[in-house]
């Protein structure tokens, strides 16, 4: 009997570490299934997609992931939607098992279980600096005000699409009570208890986008990339004096939400951090 298979899909996705984590989810849980990466075409992404969902050859293909540069372009091409895909307007899992196919974003419940969990911070009452306007961001902007902070300022390279990203979540901003704006990068702000760098500055190896003011001593960083690609930013949050974590845990912590969606089983996601941070050489 054929495994259902799943892929991770983006532009570039050799580097991808989801085929490892899912495996452990699957050999941890008992699930039959096979997970692989597939490289999409940046101007051909809707026909790859159908074409990876028609074809039955060496097993049902279930879902799949969704990555850069594909994630606002995924929630679009599906007839669908949770309501928190919908709300970020961007989709990181699609299921082929709903007529129509159905987009989910689970990123932000990763970014928080890891955040709050792993951890162990604090999101409520805090003032937090979301840099980016792009898919990742539009991903955990609304989980995180979810959680009760006491502003969120979205700073990002072109103001007209942080103002758009915020415009967006701006009624379930009041609906949580949390003072929510926009900001370019050189004036986003200053001493902001918690930093999170969702642009792709860190992955194209260029410099921390915003000032030095604007992270607290003593506050706290994390880049949603990590490896190599996140250690500059975590340098720069170490000379402000603040804890520094990179996105290794949010990855794995999305992928037990994907897994949960596809699959109705959660496995824990501990020792598959753990195991991963091995397989990578990266301390905690």
């Amino acid at each position: 009997m054929h495994p259902d298979r799943y892929f991770v899909l983006g532009n570039p996705v050799a580097h991808s570490h989801s085929p490892f984590i899912h495996a452990e989810f699957a050999a941890q849980t008992g699930q039959h299934l096979h997970y692989d990466r597939r490289l999409c075409p940046l101007d051909g992404f809707e026909q790859a997609v159908r074409a990876l969902a028609a074809d039955t050859e060496g097993g049902p293909v279930r879902g799949c992931n969704v990555t850069v540069p594909f994630k606002l372009e995924a929630v679009r091409i599906a007839a669908q939607a949770t309501e928190r895909a919908r709300q970020a307007g961007a989709a990181n899992v699609l299921c082929f098992d709903q007529a129509g196919w159905l987009a989910d974003n689970t990123d932000g419940a990763g970014l928080v279980c890891d955040l709050q969990q792993h951890a162990g911070w604090p999101i409520a009452g805090q003032r937090l600096l979301l840099i980016g306007a792009g898919g990742a961001a539009a991903g955990v902007l609304g989980p995180l005000m979810a959680c009760g902070p006491v502003q969120v300022i979205v700073s990002n390279r072109s103001l007209d699409k942080a103002q758009a990203l915020v415009a967006s979540h701006r009624a379930l901003a009041a609906g949580h009570g949390v003072a929510l704006g926009a900001a370019g990068l050189a004036d986003a702000g200053t001493g902001f208890d918690l930093v999170i760098n969702a642009s792709a500055s860190s992955l194209a190896g260029a410099a921390v986008p915003v000032p030095d003011a604007a992270l607290r001593p003593g506050g706290r960083a994390v880049d949603l990339m990590y490896g190599p690609s996140a250690a500059p930013f975590l340098a720069w949050a170490h000379r402000q004096g603040a804890e520094a974590r990179d996105g290794l845990g949010m990855l794995v912590e999305q992928a037990a939400e994907a897994f949960f969606v596809w699959r109705g089983v959660r496995p824990d996601t501990a020792p598959v951090l753990q195991a991963l941070r091995a397989r990578m050489g990266l301390s905690r």
